[in-house]
This record gives structure tokens, sequence and C-alpha cells, in this order.
């Protein structure tokens, strides 16, 4: 299958057309919109799902075959809210707040976007080892906390860093998927069987629920950019695909057969709007939403979604070749 088919692959994919839906619908002023309520139980849902599936593959694999991609994982973490954060505040001319509260975004990663990577290497018939949920699950934090950092917000006692990684920690995705994992580790694929029909069958579709009303949500935060300027927009394509490069050069490095390494490549490659968002809400309320969301939620992601996805599976042939 070309570079060209894969693309085309991706863009007619249900989860994707789904999102193009939703982005449409607010975009002709629909009143479409998911309940809140509903909403929040997609996303409680999917991050449950996430951590079984990944933990009940997790317990076949050996502790020392992890070790590797999670130093990889951890670097990204760290070199890549850095060079967010010099490049924003030497080219972009953000202040210092902005540009951490932008890097956190870019250096933690999006579930939904790990979701359609699994997706779309299923689809094209590529493998991937069942510790990449693991990578998903200790890149969530990292690098938010090293652009807390960054934005000298630890020495405020009201929004100490302690507090703020405590509250992160404990917060629902993270929850969710660390219990996901433990709870399928314990009881293996043997122990999720009766629970495939909900957690397994039904996964995709509700996903393209959930990607339906995020299409929506990007739209509406899209409008936001004529006020941000073309700087942001450019960053917000220009650093995914720099990061997956990096995320791609790190699987190589560590080892990571191919479609592992797509992965990491699109996880280093997206930007979180759940666990991100929320921490920088709470540690840097002065920071401004419209940048880091109409960045992340409606350039980067759909940008991931359409266009990086094939790109880095395409990437990573080529290295691998």
């Amino acid at each position: 299958m070309t570079s060209l088919q894969l693309a085309a692959a991706n863009l007619l994919s249900p989860m994707t057309l789904c999102f193009a839906l939703g982005a449409l619908a607010a975009w002709i002023r629909s009143d479409f919109r998911l309940p809140e309520p509903v909403f929040a139980a997609l996303a409680i849902y999917l991050m449950l799902a996430i951590g079984l599936k990944g933990g009940a593959e997790l317990a076949t694999v050996r502790p020392s075959d992890i070790v590797l991609p999670i130093l990889a994982a951890l670097t990204l973490c760290i070199v890549v809210p850095l060079w967010c954060y010099a490049a924003l505040r030497r080219f972009v001319r953000l202040d210092r707040i902005d540009a951490a509260a932008l890097a956190a975004h870019y250096g933690s990663v999006s579930a939904v976007t790990f979701l359609a990577v699994l997706g779309y290497l299923d689809a094209i018939g590529v493998s991937y080892e069942p510790m990449v949920t693991a990578l998903l699950a200790v890149m969530e934090t990292p690098a938010v906390v090293v652009a807390l950092l960054l934005a000298g917000r630890g020495r405020n006692a009201g929004h100490s860093l302690g507090v703020t990684l405590s509250r992160m920690l404990s917060s629902k995705s993270i929850v969710l998927l660390l219990g996901g994992l433990a709870i399928g580790m314990l009881v293996g694929q043997q122990g999720l069987k009766p629970v495939k029909p909900l957690f397994g069958d039904l996964f995709l579709g509700l996903l393209c629920l959930f990607l339906l009303d995020l299409g929506r949500q990007a739209m509406e935060q899209a409008s936001a950019w004529r006020r941000n300027g073309f700087a942001i927009a450019l960053f917000a394509v220009a650093a995914p695909l720099l990061n997956a490069s990096l995320g791609l050069l790190a699987a190589w490095l560590a080892g990571l057969p191919q479609g592992s390494a797509v992965v990491l490549a699109t996880l280093a490659g997206s930007a979180s709007y759940i666990v991100a968002p929320a921490a920088v809400r709470m540690a840097l309320p002065e920071a401004n939403p419209g940048l880091y969301l109409t960045a992340s939620l409606a350039l980067t992601f759909p940008f991931n979604l359409i266009v990086g996805i094939p790109l880095y599976a395409a990437m990573a042939a080529a290295l691998y070749r």
C-alpha cells in the first residue's frame, strides 16, 4: 500500500469521518451537541477500556523488554517541552506563562490520537507490541511538570508544584488509565473475556461518538485562530512533525519494531487536551486558553488525525526498510 493509499484509508475511516461530521455540524451552526454527562461518560469509558486492554496485553510482556522503551518515552517528555518552550519564547514571542502552557500541552500526549493510530495500524495490518499502552500512561504527566518548572510556579504557595502534581496524578484520566492497566494485568486476557462485548466489541463505535463531539469542539475553538495569529498556527503544525521525528528516532534507538515505533512517534507528535488543560487551568490560571486549546485541539489534533498518522507510518517504513 502506497503512502497516498495509506493517507486515503485514514481519511476515509469512520473515526476521521465522524470527527469531520462534528466539525461540519459546528460550521453550519447545527444545534448538535452531546450532553455533557454523555461526553464525560464516554471519556471515562475510553480511558478505562484503554487501560484494561493494555494491562491484559502487558501481562504477557517481560519487564526487561519495556525498560528501554519507557526510558525513551521519558526522555521525550523532557526534550519536547524544553525545545517547545524555547521556540515559543524566541520565535513566537510569547511570555513565560503562555509559552510554558503550550509546552505542557505539546510535551504531554493525546489518548484519542493514540487510539486513532492503533486503529490505523490495525486497519493496514501492521502489528505493534502490547506495551505501547504503558508508554501512553508514562507520557501523560512528566512534561506538564517540566513545563510548570519552566514557568517558575513551583514557588507559589497557592499552586505549588507538589499540589499540582498530586492533583494531576489523582485526576480522572490518570486514575482510570493506571487503574485499568493494573486490573488488566491482574486478570489477563482470559479474565477480560466476560466484559469483551462492552470493552472490546463496542469500543470503536463509542470512540466514533466521542470524536463526533470533539470535531464540534475543535471547530468552535478554531474561530480563535484569527486572534492568535499565524505563528501559533505554524507552530501547531510544525511541532508535531518535529516531535514525531524525535519519537521515531527514540523508538529506533530503543529497539522498538516498526509498528510500535509509529505509536511512539504519534504519541510524541500529539498534544494533550484533557490532562494538560486541567493542570494548566489550575497551576497557570493566567495562561490564555485561546492559545493552548486552539493550537492543541483545533489545529494539531485534526492535523494528526488526517495527515500526521499516515505520514509517521510512511516515515517509519522508510526508516525500517
